[in-house]
């Protein structure tokens, strides 16, 4: 087995909470949401009006005006945390050897905005009703790794995860296995831009999304008043790299991808299910024991959250059935901040995990603010300063995917 070990030296972070790791890190301990109403297009017709969007986002700082016109909203937020990473971990990618670059994103819509845009000039009688030759590419699920790959150069092997909000999980997963069969240079995580009104239907039809006009109560996991979700855009991209890589340059190594799993349910979802106990607990357990812990030894947990009553209390149980009756020694959450990312909100999650590695802090949880009967977990009430040395990020995907990734401190 490779002894090449993959650790994460930049974090870009762009979402909801802010442009940046520090934007991001200041909205966590704050408290702040960014859930309000969807500003992007006229929502008024929906059952949903509220989602999470990321805030003052000029796409000119960050893809150049040709880039722009050929790519979705969706690509253009991994344009700018893929910059923000690179400069995190102070890396320029042409310095990298290229067949040793690879690109591994998670991705779920793709480019909704875009398609919307092509689409609607195909309907509408009063136009050329053509679609422009871009839209082949540019609502394609891969899009976003294909760009990045052509725009850094990265030939190594690429690929695109695709496991909704366990996607974020499964692309730094498949990130160290990149780093074990050769990689020097990953980059991982992912965005989502789902704002849009083909995509807002398609995301109704599930039944999970949450219909009231509160922002306060948009998203409440855990909680007795939990009601669905909101939808948000964006993400991160992670510079994973091989460990000798990273120290040989003189790189701040931010964690290590210690362990991960990823499990199925096999079982069609529909709005009667709440996923499976035995198998989110068998993917949380497995990225534990890779990495060689106990589950006594995991200093903090990010659960997945999705704010519906049934998957909370299965995501619960599946936590009990590892770390036993009294659940993880320490559980929190932001995605009652932002809105659910998909992919974009595990990784997330990962990011914060970082960030209270980097800062010596538990950020504290954005809920619940009253646990629903079977949802008590040992929430971090307040900021919390102590060393993190592990955390655990569990993330679950429509239709039964499961994932864990542990990260753990470097030394």
């Amino acid at each position: 087995m490779s002894t090449r070990r993959a650790v994460i030296t930049g974090v870009g972070v762009v979402a909801p909470s802010g442009i940046g790791s520090e934007a991001h890190w200041k909205t966590v301990l704050g408290g702040e949401s960014a859930i309000g109403p969807i500003t992007l297009f006229d929502a008024g017709q929906y059952e949903t009006t509220l989602a999470g969007e990321v805030p003052e986002f000029d796409v000119s700082q960050y893809v150049e005006r040709r880039l722009q016109v050929q790519t979705d909203r969706w690509t253009h937020l991994a344009y700018a945390a893929a910059e923000l990473a690179f400069g995190e971990a102070e890396l320029d990618p042409s310095t990298v050897e290229p067949y040793k670059m690879s690109v591994a994103l998670a991705s779920s819509s793709g480019g909704n905005q875009f398609g919307q845009r092509e689409l609607q000039r195909l309907w509408q009688p009063d136009t050329s009703r053509t679609v422009g030759a871009y839209q082949s590419i540019a609502w394609f699920y891969a899009a976003t790794v294909g760009q990045l790959a052509i725009k850094h150069q990265a030939k190594g092997p690429s690929s695109v995860l695709v496991s909704e909000g366990a996607g974020g999980l499964d692309s730094l997963a498949h990130a160290a296995r990149l780093v074990r069969r050769g990689a020097d240079v990953v980059l991982a995580g992912g965005t989502e831009a789902p704002l849009g009104p083909y995509a807002l239907a398609c995301q109704q039809r599930s039944g999970r999304l949450y219909t009231g006009t509160d922002p306060a109560a948009a998203y409440l996991p855990f909680d007795e008043r939990a009601a669905g979700y909101v939808p948000g855009e964006g993400g991160v991209v992670f510079v994973v790299e091989d460990l000798d890589h990273a120290l040989a340059r003189g790189a701040r190594i931010r964690a290590e991808i210690a362990g991960w799993a990823a499990t199925q349910d096999a079982v069609a979802a529909s709005r009667t299910s709440s996923g499976s106990v035995r198998q989110y607990a068998r993917a949380l357990g497995t990225a534990v024991e890779r990495a060689g812990l106990t589950p006594g030894d995991v200093d903090l947990t990010f659960p997945d959250a999705v704010g519906l009553p049934g998957y909370d209390r299965t995501e619960v149980e599946a936590l009990r059935a590892v770390f036993g009756d009294a659940g993880p020694a320490a559980v929190t959450t932001q995605k009652p901040l932002t809105g659910r990312l998909y992919q974009g909100g595990s990784a997330l999650d990962a990011a914060t995990a970082v960030l209270a590695m980097d800062y010596g802090l538990i950020p504290p949880t954005a809920g619940p603010e009253r646990p629903a009967d079977g949802c008590e977990l040992a929430f971090v009430r307040e900021e919390r300063a102590t060393e993190v040395r592990t955390a655990l990020i569990g993330a679950r995907g429509f239709d039964g995917f499961n994932s864990a990734v542990l990260l753990r401190a470097h030394s």
